[in-house]
């Protein structure tokens, strides 16, 4: 069932189709989301196409998350951070009408995205072997404030997992997940301040493009950390949305390979999501648990747009065999799974 790509090409035909559907461990696709035909009348296209930048770090003591998203009807600029030793957590937001201000760049391996007002500023800019995240929010958590200055280390050779699938007609999702980014710099939360280093601390990207139905449904799960080994090791895990006949989003990623995985089952109690989570697969290679012991939940209701999310920070434990049969132990490894609706 799992179909990987290996031949470069643009992401959209003249007709706004897909030119391929699969998987691939490099963003092979360019994504010319100029050709896409969502509606007869192009100039309302935009108002339905999904862009984002997402970007999470590890720390030893805390997460931090970055985002620069166009909805189409609104942008949507969001930080937040999660204290592992207090339990403390914070989340700030703007909505901006149209996307106005916003600038995405059309592929994930160049390019700045940008969004600066008299509130925040935030830039991503990606280099030949990096990833730079530079944050300042004076005003967040009533004055508190948070800055950043972090580079994620991304060798070109490094494997990711790439997926393109179609979305009833002519939506589609084109999507790179990268874990595993060791990461290095200074991040500033009030009084607080850490300095990160690449043995200790971890990023990832969620980079998607596309167009959704109104309404949508996904379950995600990421982590990223070192094996007892010093081995880089990840996680990355979803189900909701989509045609999956062609390809998923499932894998293990070690030591920077994409070890693909098949079908994953989220095994978990809607409502109740702090009870344990169960992963499974259809070939038996993957068996975690996943124990949250942070409930993040984000609700936005604008309307037209809404979106609920429980993003549940926990711990997964269990094993994952790699395409060389090799079985993993995973053990207290950090992440997060989460339920996810929207209308947008």
């Amino acid at each position: 069932m799992q179909t990987e790509l290996t031949q470069p090409g643009p992401l959209l035909d003249t007709r706004g189709r897909l030119t391929q559907v699969g998987w691939a461990r490099q963003p092979l696709l360019d994504c010319n989301l100029e050709e896409a035909r969502f509606f007869a009348l192009r100039l309302f296209q935009p108002l339905r196409i999904k862009r984002w930048d997402y970007y999470a770090v590890f720390t030893p003591r805390r997460f931090f998350s970055a985002t620069i998203a166009d909805l189409g009807y609104a942008g949507n600029i969001f930080v937040y951070t999660l204290d592992f030793i207090t339990g403390a957590l914070h989340e700030e937001g703007l909505v901006i009408p149209l996307g106005r201000g916003i600038d995405l760049p059309s592929n994930s391996w160049e390019g700045i995205s940008r969004f600066e007002n008299n509130k925040a500023s935030l830039e991503f800019s990606v280099a030949a072997d990096r990833r730079r995240l530079a944050v300042s929010w004076p005003g967040f958590a009533g004055g508190r404030g948070i800055q950043a200055d972090i580079t994620l280390h991304c060798p070109p050779g490094n494997e990711s997992m790439n997926i393109v699938i179609p979305i009833a007609g002519k939506r589609f999702y084109y999507n790179r997940k990268i874990n595993c980014l060791p990461a290095e710099g200074k991040l500033h939360y009030g009084e607080l301040s850490e300095e990160l280093t690449p043995d200790t601390s971890m990023g990832s990207l969620d980079w998607g493009r596309g167009v959704w139905e109104y309404q949508s449904f996904w379950n995600w799960a990421s982590a990223s950390g070192r094996l007892p080994d010093g081995r880089p090791v990840g996680l990355n895990l979803g189900c909701g949305f989509g045609d999956l006949s062609a390809a998923t989003e499932n894998a293990l990623v070690l030591d920077n390979r994409i070890h693909k995985l098949d079908q994953v089952r989220f095994d978990y109690v809607s409502g109740d999501y702090m009870k344990m989570w169960h992963f499974t697969d259809n070939q038996g290679r993957l068996d975690l648990t996943f124990v949250p012991f942070k409930d993040r939940t984000a609700r936005t209701n604008l309307g037209i747009i809404f979106s609920e999310v429980h993003q549940m920070f926990g711990r997964y434990q269990g094993r994952v065999v790699s395409d060389s049969g090799e079985a993993i132990q995973i053990a207290d490894l950090v992440g997060f799974a989460e339920e996810h609706h929207a209308r947008w």
